[in-house]
C-alpha cells in the first residue's frame, strides 16, 4: 500500500455532509445527463426512421403503384379505342393521364435526395413518354378508322415499348420495396435498442436511488439517530453519558459541540444547586417581608390613623375655639397644623389604596364598563355640576377584570380631567372606545390645561406633581394608580403626544371576544 492510499481514508473522513452531497449530486447528475443523452439519441433515431418509413418510403411505393395503375388504364383505353373505334374508350385514357401526372408530382417530392430512386423514376418516365409518342397520342388524336389502322400497324412495337415500361416500373417498385424493408428492419432495431436503453436507464436510476438511500442512511440518518438518542438520554437526566459522533466531519463536530453543552450543563447544575438553596432562603425572607408589609398596612390603616385623627380633631377644635382670639401668627400656625394633618391622612389613604391594587382586590369576572362609568359619574355628579362639565362617551364594552379596580381607574381619570380644567372654558370630556384586534383602546380626552411633552412620562410616577398643592390639591398618586390598575389587567396607558388642546389619555384593555364589539355611537350625560 502506498502512502497516498494510506492517507485516502483520512482525506475522505474530513469531508462534510455538504461536500458528500455536492459530490454525490454532481455524480448523479453526470450519470443522468449521459443516460438522458443516450435516451434522447435513441428517441431521435426512432422518430427519424419512423418518419422516413411513414412519410417517405411507404407513400413513395403507393404512388409508384398508382403510376402503374394509371398507365394500365391508359393502355386499356387506347387498345379499346383502336379496336372498336368508340370514343368512350378514351375516357379511361384521359383519367389515366391525369392520375399519372398527379402521382408523378407526388413521387418526385417523396424521392427528393434519393439518387437511385430518382433514376428509376426517370427511366419509368422515359419509357412512358416513348410509348405515349409511338402509340397513345397518335391513336388518341386520330379518327376511329385511322386509329384502327395505326393500332394494327404499330401493335408489335407498342407491345414492346409497354413491356419495357412494365419492367421499369417493376424495377422501381422492387427498389422501393427493398428500401421500405430496410427502413422497417432499421426501425425495429432502433425500437429494440431504445427499449433496451430505457431498461438500462431505469436499472441505473434504481441502482443510483438505492446507493443514495444507503449513503444517506449510513452517512446521515444513522449518525443523526445515534446523536439524537444520546441527546434524549442527556435530556432525561443521564448527564454522565458521553456523546460521541460518527459519519461526516460536520456531524462529528456537532456531536462534540453537544457533548460540550452536556459538560457545561453538568457544571451549571452543580452551580445551580448552590444557588437554589440561596434562592430558597431569599424566598423565605420575601415571605417574611411581605408578612411584615401586611402588618405595616394594617398598622397604617388603623394604628397610625387613630392618633392622626386625634391631632387633626384637636387642631380643628383649637381653630374653631380660639380662632381670632390669638394673634395672626398663632392662627396661621393652627391652619398649617390642620392642613398638614388632613394631607397626611389623605396620603395614607392613597398609599393604602395603591398597595391593595392586585393584592386585595383581585376578583376577575366580566365587568360592564357602561355600569362602572355610570356609578363613577354618580359619585362625581357634584363636581360635574360645580364645574359645568359636559362628559360624553362612546358605547363601552364588557371586559374581564376586577370591578373595584376598574371603578378606581375611571374615578381617577375623570377626577384629573375635572381638576385640571382650564379657567377660561367649561370642561369638555369625551371617553372613546375602539376595538383593535384583541384589545379595546380607550381614550379620555379633555380640553383642560394639558401636560407639557417633557412631563408626559413622569406623570405616571408615584408622588410626581406638576403643580403646587395650593394651585391643584392632591397627593400625586392618581395616574400612578391608573397605570398600576391597567398593567395589572394586561394593558398599557400613555399620554397622546399628538393631541394639542388639553390632554388625551390612551389606555388598552384585553377584549373579551369579538362578540362583545360594540357599535360606535355617542351618548351624553
Amino acid at each position: 500500500m502506498t502512502s497516498e492510499q494510506a492517507q485516502a481514508p483520512g482525506v475522505l473522513g474530513g469531508w462534510t455532509t455538504r461536500r458528500w452531497l455536492r459530490v454525490g449530486v454532481t455524480g448523479v447528475l453526470v450519470v443522468l445527463a449521459v443516460l438522458g443523452s443516450l435516451g434522447g439519441w435513441a428517441m431521435w433515431r426512432t422518430s427519424e426512421l419512423t418518419a422516413s418509413l411513414v412519410d417517405r418510403r411507404s407513400p413513395a411505393l403507393i404512388e409508384s403503384i398508382r403510376i402503374e395503375e394509371a398507365l394500365i388504364n391508359q393502355e386499356t383505353g387506347i387498345r379499346g379505342y383502336g379496336m372498336s373505334g368508340r370514343r368512350d374508350f378514351l375516357q379511361p385514357y384521359a383519367q389515366g393521364v391525369a392520375d399519372e401526372k398527379t402521382a408523378l408530382r407526388r413521387v418526385r417530392l417523396l424521392l427528393d435526395g434519393d439518387s437511385r430512386a430518382l433514376a428509376d423514376l426517370a427511366e419509368v418516365e422515359k419509357n412512358a413518354d416513348a410509348w405515349q409518342k409511338l402509340i397513345a397520342r397518335p391513336i388518341a388524336t386520330a379518327p376511329p378508322a385511322e386509329a384502327a389502322r395505326i393500332a394494327g400497324e404499330r401493335a408489335d412495337a407498342g407491345k414492346a415499348d409497354f413491356d419495357s415500361l412494365r419492367r421499369a416500373l417493376a424495377r422501381q417498385q422492387a427498389h422501393l420495396q427493398d428500401e421500405r424493408a430496410t427502413a422497417t428492419r432499421e426501425l425495429k432495431q432502433a425500437v429494440s435498442l431504445r427499449n433496451w436503453m430505457f431498461s438500462v436507464i431505469a436499472l441505473v436510476i434504481a441502482v443510483v436511488a438505492v446507493l443514495v438511500f444507503e449513503g444517506l442512511r449510513r452517512g446521515v440518518t444513522r449518525p443523526l439517530s445515534r446523536l439524537g438518542a444520546a441527546a434524549r438520554d442527556v435530556a432525561q437526566g443521564r448527564f454522565d453519558r458521553s456523546i460521541t459522533g460518527s459519519g461526516p466531519a460536520d456531524l462529528r463536530r456537532l456531536a462534540t459541540d453537544v457533548d460540550s453543552m452536556r459538560v457545561r450543563l453538568v457544571e451549571e447544575l452543580r452551580f445551580s444547586e448552590g444557588t437554589r438553596k440561596a434562592l430558597d432562603e431569599q424566598a423565605e425572607d420575601l415571605r417574611r417581608s411581605n408578612a411584615e408589609l401586611e402588618q405595616f398596612a394594617y398598622v397604617a390603616s388603623h394604628d397610625l390613623q387613630e392618633p392622626l385623627r386625634k391631632v387633626s380633631s384637636f387642631t380643628q377644635l383649637l381653630q374653631r375655639r380660639y380662632g381670632g382670639q390669638l394673634d395672626a401668627k398663632a392662627d396661621q400656625y393652627i391652619a398649617f397644623a390642620v392642613d398638614g394633618a388632613n394631607r397626611m391622612q389623605n396620603l395614607i389613604n392613597d398609599l393604602l389604596a395603591f398597595s391593595r391594587v392586585g393584592r386585595v382586590h383581585n376578583e376577575h369576572r366580566t365587568v360592564d364598563l357602561e355600569e362602572v362609568l355610570g356609578r363613577t359619574l354618580d359619585d362625581l355628579s357634584v363636581r360635574v355640576e360645580e364645574t359645568g362639565a359636559e362628559i360624553t362617551h362612546d358605547t363601552l364594552p364588557v371586559v374581564v377584570g376586577d370591578l373595584t379596580q376598574l371603578g378606581m381607574l375611571w374615578q381617577n381619570l375623570l377626577s384629573n380631567a375635572l381638576k385640571f380644567h382650564s379657567p377660561d372654558r367649561p370642561p369638555r370630556i369625551h371617553i372613546g372606545a375602539e376595538r383593535k384586534q384583541d384589545v379595546w383602546e380607550f381614550t379620555v380626552t379633555d380640553n383642560g390645561i394639558g401636560i407639557a411633552p417633557e412631563f408626559q412620562e413622569k406623570v405616571f410616577i408615584l408622588f410626581q406633581r406638576l403643580h403646587t398643592k395650593d394651585a391643584y390639591p392632591g397627593t400625586g398618586i392618581g395616574l400612578a394608580m391608573c397605570k398600576k390598575v391597567v398593567e395589572f389587567h394586561g394593558g398599557t396607558i400613555r399620554i397622546d403626544p399628538d393631541h394639542s388642546l388639553g390632554t388625551r389619555v390612551v389606555l388598552t384593555l384585553p377584549a373579551l371576544d369579538a362578540a362583545t364589539a360594540a357599535p360606535d355611537r355617542e351618548t351624553q350625560s
